[in-house]
């Protein structure tokens, strides 16, 4: 790949909202990530990803953000969620057999039903067509084995189905069934999964968490390991991550995480602009 990439990651509903208002108040002062070549998003950057190549200007989407969540299902990742998370991933120095492991902890969970979700999804997303420019790219992994697969337009899954796929936080909600084969979200590889992009010439990441459970799937690893000088890296500042709190998936916060992030904006437009302007 060549040109402009623009990595989206994961990081809940209070992620989401905190992504489009970065985003919103970047476009506000003149800087629009929606010129990327290529979008990467894995869990809430993959829903923020296809809001953004819907067409629908990026302040429209912040202004919904404001908007009381009505279709949103409120959750919390438990302790013993993350327990079992961090071991399956410690547990074992090979990635996929780790991912596997995880995958099979969402499939013996006990979780809501799938087309639950499914209205929540279809609310999100504006549109059902993959975008044909900018080319997104959906992270997500098989639940029996662990493979991390990228969906994009070629890959014959809905765009529902691969944002879906990649926001299924096992152990929260159910695994997603495409072709007869079940997924899990794609951030138990990696918080954003920045190598994805790799090859791309400029980078502007956006993401709520840059550390995983494993080191080679942290942000600054594939970052550093990726060898580009055009990289800006966005996470959110004290006084954002005050405003997501501790629970991301708490649709309540949604809002003040959302004006966070636009707030936020202003103080990292200049890095963003070394890394993404000509």
């Amino acid at each position: 790949m060549t040109g402009k990439a623009l990595v989206l990651g994961g990081g809940g509903v209070t992620g989401i909202a905190w992504e489009l208002g970065i985003l919103a108040g970047l476009a506000e002062d003149g800087v629009d990530l929606t010129d990327a070549d290529v979008i990467v998003g894995t869990s809430a950057g993959s829903v923020v990803g296809a809001q953004l190549t819907s067409g629908i200007p990026v302040e429209e989407l912040y202004q919904r953000q404001l908007e009381p969540p009505t279709s949103e299902i409120a959750a919390k990742i438990k302790l013993s969620v993350l327990a079992r998370w961090a071991m399956a991933s410690l547990g074992t120095r090979d990635p996929q057999r780790a991912r596997a492991r995880i995958g099979a902890m969402a499939l013996a969970a006990r979780t809501g039903p799938e087309s639950e979700r499914r209205e929540v999804f279809e609310s999100r997303l504006s549109i059902r067509q993959w975008p044909t420019h900018p080319k997104l790219l959906v992270t997500a992994i098989a639940a029996d084995d662990g493979e991390f697969v990228v969906w994009d337009r070629d890959s014959g899954v809905s765009l529902v189905d691969a944002v879906m796929s990649s926001c299924a936080v096992p152990g929260v909600w159910p695994p997603v069934t495409i072709n007869g084969r079940r997924y899990i979200d794609g951030g138990m590889r990696a918080p954003a999964n920045v190598d994805v992009a790799a090859g791309c010439e400029r980078l502007v990441v956006i993401a709520p968490l840059l550390a995983g459970f494993r080191r080679d799937g942290r942000v600054d690893s594939q970052v550093r390991a990726m060898g580009m000088r055009r990289v800006a890296v966005v996470s959110p500042d004290k006084t954002a991550a005050a405003a997501i709190g501790r629970n991301v998936l708490d649709p309540s916060r949604r809002a003040a995480s959302a004006q966070a992030g636009r707030e936020q904006a202003r103080r990292v437009i200049a890095d963003i602009v070394s890394a993404w302007k000509d």
